[in-house]
């Protein structure tokens, strides 16, 4: 049960008729998974800490530098050579004293990935690579996870949640052929209220599948286009041919 200081500290939420106590405690006892904690990963830990989720696993091999220091909003100049993990973990203990934080300090693969998500009852793909996506993909299928993925780069940004069971579609429904020609921000920047706008929206959808409150993005894809601050929103559907949720070897694990 939440404390008399979390009700305090949550009160503004747990006021509002859709939210209530029982969606708090819902989050308060939930495990969360973020692969990456780059420009996405940053504002989806911090509005996740802030908001009250119970448990954060932070997992990133890299380390802080210079550069990140644009989008990245939980790095300083003195974590400049830290594990980003780390340097999260420090800054979000800050934030919010009653959240658990677990820095992972390692990259994960299609090894490593499926004992991790079995133990986390969501995952948020923060990455910025195919092989990552498709791996974490492919671990939330088999564990039957929820997993809000985001991507930006320039000045535009793409979010769903997938999960690849009970008619939802997953990763590998929208991309058949995966994206690993995609350009990264290495490669082509991104402006740096991109990543805010799209790591915000991936919190939210968390939170959303987390307490049970409002329709999580099964099925829909977001394009938010920041040059002109459009939105579309476009529907997809599960493929019975998926490679990976279609494959009984992976989807009934």
């Amino acid at each position: 049960m939440l404390t008399d200081a979390e009700l305090m500290r949550y009160n503004r939420q747990i006021l509002m008729p859709q939210w209530d106590i029982a969606a708090q405690e819902k989050i308060r006892a939930s495990k969360v998974l973020i692969v990456g904690m780059g420009g996405l990963g940053c504002p989806v830990s911090l509005y996740l800490a802030s908001a009250g989720v119970g448990e954060l696993w932070l997992a990133d091999f890299d380390t802080v530098e210079e550069s990140n220091l644009q989008r990245q909003v939980l790095y300083r100049e003195e974590d400049i050579g830290q594990p980003k993990a780390e340097a999260a973990a420090r800054q979000l203990a800050k934030v919010n004293p009653y959240v658990v934080l677990k820095p992972l300090v390692k990259a994960l693969d299609v090894d490593t990935l499926p004992d991790v998500v079995a133990q986390v009852d969501l995952v948020l793909d923060c990455s910025d690579n195919f092989s990552t996506r498709d791996a974490v993909n492919r671990a939330c299928v088999m564990a039957g996870k929820p997993l809000v993925s985001a991507a930006a780069i320039g000045l535009s940004g793409q979010l769903s949640v997938f999960q690849g069971r009970d008619d939802r579609p997953c990763y590998r429904c929208l991309y058949p052929e995966g994206d690993a020609g995609a350009a990264t921000c290495s490669e082509s920047g991104v402006l740096a209220t991109v990543v805010g706008v799209m790591g915000i929206l991936q919190a939210h959808e968390a939170l959303k599948c987390l307490s049970g409150v409002g329709v999580p993005l099964f099925g829909k894809l977001v394009v938010w286009e920041g040059e002109s601050s459009m939105w579309r929103t476009l529907a997809f559907r599960r493929d019975p041919a998926c490679s990976v949720c279609g494959n009984p070897e992976v989807s009934k694990s």
